[in-house]
């Protein structure tokens, strides 16, 4: 059950969470949504809203949690969260090739989950993939592309792959990191799975670093990122 204080929380990141959607037209009456569940507080915090605003919405859609296996070994207390919150549930496993090498490099890593959760959400009929990006994730990758790509570019709200087949969504982009950990205290979750050991020292956690750092003067810094990437687009395809 969820406690008094999540619930507050969750009516307050809804008003967010809704923004998102109207804004990007992310949910329709009608969808099925593979929710990509890691086990971790912002993923369970995506699929509890998403529930939430069942309740309130007039469009009528599906949630299915899609949880991919790093090793095989099912998470019982991940599980049984799925079952207590009522939620239809896949577990998948990445079939990592034998050849690859351990531990598998960040992008190796990032596209074996992906082709897992793809061929998940086909296998159920899903045609949205719904993502627990936040706007903090928004602003680190807009910094990565700038200062290791040199593109003005960032993580998409909406897109569509394989021709239409699935379209990614990300509810969560006007939510800061901070507002999802309270959240996430508050809530029932199961603990969240040990971190990955690149985590610490990867590009994004110097990103995300850099972004701390300047928040401390300008508490507007990942808005005013956003915008420049919207100012951008707009400006290219004109």
């Amino acid at each position: 059950m969820n406690t008094p204080l999540a619930d507050k929380l969750a009516y307050y990141l809804l008003k967010k969470v809704n923004k998102a959607i109207r804004d990007y037209q992310m949910i329709k009456d009608g969808d099925r949504v593979a929710v990509a569940v890691s086990g971790g507080g912002d993923s369970l915090s995506l699929l509890r809203l998403l529930q939430v605003r069942q309740r309130s919405v007039p469009e009528r859609y599906e949630l299915i949690a899609v949880h991919v296996l790093d090793d095989g070994v099912r998470d019982a207390n991940l599980e049984a969260w799925f079952q207590a919150a009522g939620v239809e549930t896949a577990f998948e496993s990445m079939n990592v090739s034998p050849d690859e090498p351990r531990p598998l490099p960040c992008f190796r890593c990032t596209w074996y989950r992906r082709k897992a959760l793809f061929l998940a959400a086909d296998r159920l009929g899903c045609n949205k993939v719904a993502f627990g990006h936040h706007a903090d994730d928004v602003a680190e990758t807009t910094l990565l592309n700038l200062f290791y790509h040199g593109r003005l570019e960032t993580m998409e709200p909406r897109v569509e792959f394989f021709g239409g087949r699935f379209t990614v969504i990300r509810p969560l982009i006007y939510v800061p990191k901070k507002e999802l950990t309270r959240f996430a205290q508050a809530s029932d979750f199961p603990a969240p799975p040990s971190p990955c050991p690149n985590s610490r020292t990867s590009k994004r956690a110097r990103m995300a670093e850099l972004l701390r750092e300047i928040e401390r003067d300008n508490p507007r810094v990942k808005t005013f990122l956003w915008r420049a990437v919207q100012r951008y687009k707009k400006q290219s395809e004109a």
